[in-house]
């Protein structure tokens, strides 16, 4: 089996999807590996380092997709790169399924059998496959580093001949991956931390990280099978923003992460809450590319509103592009040899199996994912 790995054509992205230590792995496995000229130019690892570890080179973009069986990359690939690709290739990707309908579509058309890692099910058995969870983790810990970088003030708290400096108050909004990188972060810079989530079972949690948890009744919430906080309704919404308001306005950063899974991220701060904050505070909105959970913020601006900094930072986790190629990576890898047949060196599709069941989307001309497909009829998109 052919397996080929893109260099990523979107902008700004600046990940990897397989390093050189595991091309080498999956060539020791069996496969014939091809990765496109130039893919680990962001990160300072030359094409020699990929021949090295068992890949053939490829300079061209389209001569790699139509030769490979298996391709692999972090974005989702183009429409063009889709109508390169072999009838019954396999690509795996961040699809980004439930916007992408007009890709999923051209996918099935082709008969490429697609795998999106955002579908991937939260079990035990997928941990070291997560894309998700390995991303989020970084993700959280950027956020709260770029805040300390725009605020003018410190984290810590500080005794000095010339006076007592107070710890910045740090809020958090939605304590999943994210959100507790956040709280552990912005603790051991030593800020006061305080956070909240609609799931009530996080609370301890919390609090092991050393934050305060903000305690909303809110009626009956909860979380999704794939364990993401269900959405709320418009009166719990109402309370939820009466009682954040009150920490918002004494909070010198506020972080927020809240997402629902397979819809547009909830607006929790409203304009009225920001014009709340003192001038000088930062918002980092971690959910901007998503919709964005801020009034206001805009996906890969810094937008001021009445002195108060709103980032909208896009794909926080490619700022620490090194560690966060590692992890993807390693969550790729983990995927792919989970299905690898030794013996007749192909990525077996095996719908018999949960994960495979959860993430494959497209196979054989048909749209197999329960999930989207319900998604599409339900939306009539």
């Amino acid at each position: 089996m052919v397996v080929g790995v893109l260099k990523e054509a979107y902008p700004g992205e600046s990940r990897v999807a397989l390093l050189p230590e595991h091309v080498a792995r999956l060539s020791h496995a069996g496969a014939s590996m091809v990765v496109q000229s130039g893919i680990g130019s962001s990160l300072g690892i030359s094409d020699e380092s990929y021949g090295k570890a068992g890949a053939s080179v490829a300079a061209d973009r389209k001569g790699l997709l139509e030769e490979a069986d298996l391709l692999l990359s972090i974005r989702g690939p183009s429409r063009e790169d889709v109508l390169s690709l072999k009838r019954d290739a396999i690509c795996i990707n961040l699809m980004d399924p439930f916007r992408q309908k007009a890709m999923v579509e051209t996918l099935r058309d082709r008969r490429v059998s697609s795998i999106s890692l955002e579908m991937i099910p939260r079990i035990t058995r997928a941990q070291k496959m997560d894309v998700l969870s390995s991303q989020a983790n970084l993700a959280g810990y950027v956020a709260v580093m770029v805040a300390a970088g725009k605020l003018g003030k410190i984290f810590p708290m500080m005794m000095t001949a010339a006076g007592t400096i107070l710890p910045a108050r740090v809020f958090v909004v939605g304590a999943g991956v994210a959100g507790l990188q956040a709280i552990a972060t912005a603790r051991r810079l030593g800020a006061r931390v305080e956070a909240f989530d609609t799931r009530p079972e996080v609370e301890e949690q919390v609090k092991s990280l050393g934050a305060r948890f903000l305690r909303i009744e809110l009626g009956e919430t909860g979380q999704t099978q794939e364990g993401y906080a269900k959405a709320l309704t418009e009166e719990q919404l109402a309370m939820q923003r009466a009682a954040m308001a009150r920490v918002c306005a004494v909070s010198d950063v506020v972080i927020t992460t809240a997402q629902v899974f397979g819809r547009p991220a909830p607006l929790i701060i409203t304009e009225e809450m920001v014009r709340g904050m003192s001038s000088g505070s930062v918002i980092v909105d971690c959910a901007a590319e998503s919709g964005g959970n801020v009034a206001g913020s805009r996906p890969g601006e810094e937008v001021d509103v009445n002195g108060v900094l709103v980032i909208g930072l896009e794909n926080l986790p490619g700022r620490v592009a090194v560690h966060a190629s590692q992890m993807f990576s390693a969550n790729m890898f983990n995927l792919v040899i989970e299905y690898w047949d030794p013996e007749d060196r192909w990525f077996r599709i095996d719908f018999n199996d949960e994960i495979i069941r959860g993430c494959v989307i497209t196979h054989r001309g048909e749209i197999v994912n329960e999930t989207i497909s319900n998604h599409y009829s339900a939306n009539n998109d």
